[in-house]
């Protein structure tokens, strides 16, 4: 299967969903009675916390190491990122019987790095800035001709994402807005192609933290923006976005909500204590967006991508 050049198309995103399936966990849709009345709408969460490796990414990651060469694979894979995606491409190489390397930022959650590890990847240390990974990857890449996997600016990674919002569309009727965080936007992408492609009618909207408001600026001005800081605990929504993901969210999107820290915790907490799971900072932040706009949001039927579950808890204070 040759990896794709262009935006996936509907029949594409079928392809890949059935490509991954034997590799990935079909995760549950819950809901909380409790959280219903304090929204004032019915809210259903897609829980990809439940996912391998805890995160969507896993999706993604293997649709894009599926449709790869037998000379590519040979060569092994390499990618970089902060955790989900890392522990993504490890666990999916690892699957396949192919060499992975993870370059990770030196401040990467323990937890990330460990699961990582953990899953069969060379991790590879840079410093954390966008400049220092791209560097350590070509140096890599330079070595051994590894073939590159990009965390979100990829469409084979992309239509994998789009899976997850696929499967909440098939297991919930009629939704009426669909919502997603955006980091790099692979999922936010991913998510606008299948509502747009099998749920045409329901609105899509991105939720972002304020500290990394880059998609919501660059969805003001028309061009990607950049961020002059990443001090959330948000961790998995650092990353800006790429030039593939913002063409499909600024085409699709109607509208990004930005939320505060303290919404962030206040969204994580209720999650944790309403509906007793372990979620992320990053998946309470479209959660977060719901109850700072309340009003908006009454009486509708949404459904939230809860995007994983692995946090380090050493980084989260409810005090």
């Amino acid at each position: 299967m040759p990896t794709l050049d262009s935006q996936p198309n509907q029949q594409q995103i079928i392809q890949a969903h059935e490509r991954i399936a034997p590799f990935i966990h079909r995760t549950p849709i819950i809901t909380s009675e409790t959280i219903n009345k304090i929204t004032g709408a019915k809210l259903y969460f897609k829980c990809e916390n439940f996912q391998k490796v805890g995160a969507f990414k896993k999706r993604g990651a293997t649709n894009a190491i599926l449709c790869l060469s037998d000379e590519q694979k040979a060569k092994g894979v390499i990618t970089h990122s902060s955790g989900n995606h890392g522990q993504a491409v490890a666990l999916a190489a690892k699957e396949q019987g192919i060499k992975a390397t993870v370059v990770m930022p030196d401040n990467s959650p323990a937890v990330k790095f460990e699961a990582t590890k953990g899953y069969g990847a060379e991790v590879v240390f840079c410093s954390a800035n966008i400049q220092s990974r791209a560097e350590t990857v070509e140096r890599v890449i330079k070595d051994t001709g590894a073939h590159f996997i990009h965390p979100f600016n990829d469409y084979d990674i992309i239509a994998g994402q789009a899976t997850a919002a696929k499967e909440l569309i098939e297991d919930v009727t009629d939704l009426e807005i669909v919502l997603a965080p955006i980091g790099g936007g692979g999922l936010m992408s991913g998510t606008c192609l299948s509502v747009n492609y099998f749920s045409p009618n329901s609105k899509i909207i991105g939720a972002e933290p304020e500290e990394v408001d880059d998609a919501y600026r660059s969805f003001q001005s028309g061009k990607i923006e950049g961020n002059d800081t990443t001090n959330t605990i948000a961790d998995g929504l650092k990353t800006p976005l790429g030039d593939k993901t913002f063409d499909i969210i600024r085409e699709h999107v109607q509208e990004i909500i930005t939320v505060n820290e303290s919404e962030i915790m206040a969204a994580l907490k209720l999650a944790w204590e309403r509906m007793k799971i372990i979620i992320e900072p990053s998946s309470a932040v479209p959660l977060a967006a719901i109850l700072k706009s309340k009003k908006q949001f009454q009486g509708s039927r949404i459904g939230i991508i809860l995007t994983g579950g692995n946090i380090d808890l050493k980084s989260v204070d409810f005090t």
